[in-house]
């Protein structure tokens, strides 16, 4: 299996957002014509809210089977299943709650009010990862994983400049005192994530030029943690102009 990078550049926020999710309806159809189930993992933040959105609002969602799909996440605030805050809660509102998904392929993390010890829940989110995993795996065949990028390069709840020598045997992780609050999250570690057959890395704004910039020209994972996500059979970057300032012509793809 190859691995492919490329960069996709678009004019704004919202043409990024539309693309991404014509793209992602589009590849769904040809997954589900392969396999009986897809496994999807969803990020939070602006980008991730503006896709799901972009997907509620195709003409596309009803051809997609959303009986067959599996909805995972990438991280989450420690937080009651009811805070605004909580990745799962916004991904219901802008996209899940609206589609014929059951609930049983529906994959949250645990939520503070349903295990109040942060390790506790990490090893109970790698439990049911490994309960849907194939035999001999620890997470189940990620068909696709979405991930945003924060400033500092960070994804998922992976931040720069943190010991995370331990996260090789993990797949799941609790992460404390992040520098970006809430304190308190949950993770996928670089390891899991890396197991997905594709991701999608969306990136909006000129804030993130220089993470993008730095992942791209060859930075290390612990000082930008975006530079060690790596797709099994392909890594892309959408990107709006803004986010794009920094990457050179060369690695900017024509078409997907």
């Amino acid at each position: 299996m190859t691995n492919e990078r490329r960069v996709l550049v678009h004019p704004d926020g919202d043409a990024l957002a539309a693309a991404v999710a014509a793209r992602f309806l589009t590849k769904l159809v040809d997954l589900l014509d392969e396999s009986d189930t897809v496994n999807v993992v969803l990020t939070g933040g602006t980008a991730g809210h503006d896709v799901q959105q972009a997907v509620l609002a195709s003409g596309m969602r009803d051809t997609i089977d959303w009986t067959r799909v599996h909805f995972w996440w990438s991280d989450e605030v420690f937080a009651p299943k009811a805070d605004p805050e909580r990745n799962e809660r916004q991904a219901r509102e802008a996209l899940l709650d609206h589609l014929p998904t059951p609930e049983a392929n529906i994959h949250p993390f645990p939520a503070s009010d349903e295990i109040d010890d942060i390790d506790r829940a990490a090893d109970a989110y790698a439990d049911v990862l490994r309960q849907h995993a194939q035999s001999g795996h620890d997470v189940p065949r990620f068909d696709i994983t979405f991930l945003g990028v924060g400033p500092d390069g960070h994804i998922a709840a992976l931040f720069p400049e943190r010991d995370r020598a331990g996260e090789q045997q993990r797949t799941v992780v609790a992460v404390h005192n992040a520098p970006k609050p809430p304190p308190d999250r949950l993770t996928l570690t670089m390891s899991a994530l890396n197991t997905s057959r594709r991701i999608w890395l969306v990136l909006a704004g000129a804030e993130k030029a220089s993470a993008l910039g730095l992942a791209l020209a060859g930075a290390s994972e612990d000082e930008v943690p975006v530079a060690g996500s790596t797709g099994r059979k392909r890594t892309v970057f959408f990107v709006d102009a803004g986010a794009a300032a920094k990457v050179p012509q060369n690695l900017i793809a024509s078409q997907y």
